[in-house]
């Protein structure tokens, strides 16, 4: 079966929507670090972070995502596989079995799974938004689900790690972080994105950062 989110499955997705997300209402987060020496200390931590990241070209993990926009939604569970600058990211819906699959690079994008058969194109975001609907940040989401600023306008909670970071119109928000284990740093594993309508929320329950299988 194909998955066509704009079918009259949406309807199971969207209850699917209110579990994938954190519980109840958005905590408020603490007030942003503002003092000028832990702000260095917090970007000097983040710039080491960041570099043992982009050190890794290959890697993945697996996550629950719930996506709405304008009253409507859906959700599924989200495997992510990135080689150098080819990802491919694997979409499914456990109660419908249906499944989408996005493979993008330097040659472009295609995405398999829709009715009608795959489609190709040059912009992976775009791609997406007009054969679904869904405004999601394709071509960025790496960076952000792996809490990297890029040329983000970062801000630090009071323990010094990346609370939140606007970029290109989208507020991405981080409200639960893991563990550093040994020399891999803290990585995200809560993250809620949004930019006027479109939601994005992203639970990660796997994180792979050596060589993607």
């Amino acid at each position: 079966m194909k998955w066509n989110w704009r079918g009259p499955l949406l309807a199971a997705c969207v209850l699917m929507l209110a579990a994938c997300a954190s519980g109840g209402g958005r905590k408020s987060a603490p007030p942003p670090l503002d003092d000028p020496e832990d702000v260095a200390a917090a970007q000097a931590r983040q710039a080491t972070r960041e570099a043992w990241l982009r050190g890794q070209p290959e890697w993945g993990f697996e996550a629950r995502v719930a996506v709405s926009q304008a009253g409507k939604g859906g959700s599924g569970r989200l495997d992510w596989r990135q080689q150098g600058a080819q990802y491919t990211a694997s979409l499914s819906a456990p109660v419908t079995r249906q499944s989408w699959r996005l493979s993008a690079g330097s040659d472009g994008a295609r995405l398999e799974g829709l009715e009608g058969g795959p489609r190709q194109g040059e912009d992976a975001d775009l791609l997406l938004r007009e054969a679904t609907g869904w405004d999601i940040p394709v071509q960025t989401l790496s960076e952000w689900a792996r809490g990297l600023s890029g040329q983000g306008s970062p801000e630090f909670g009071p323990e010094g790690q990346l609370q939140a970071l606007r970029q290109a119109g989208w507020t991405i928000r981080y409200t639960e972080w893991l563990p550093a284990a040994g020399a891999q740093p803290a990585m995200p594993r809560r993250i809620e994105a949004e930019r006027g309508q479109a939601r994005v929320r992203l639970i990660v329950d796997r994180w792979d950062l050596g060589a993607a299988p």
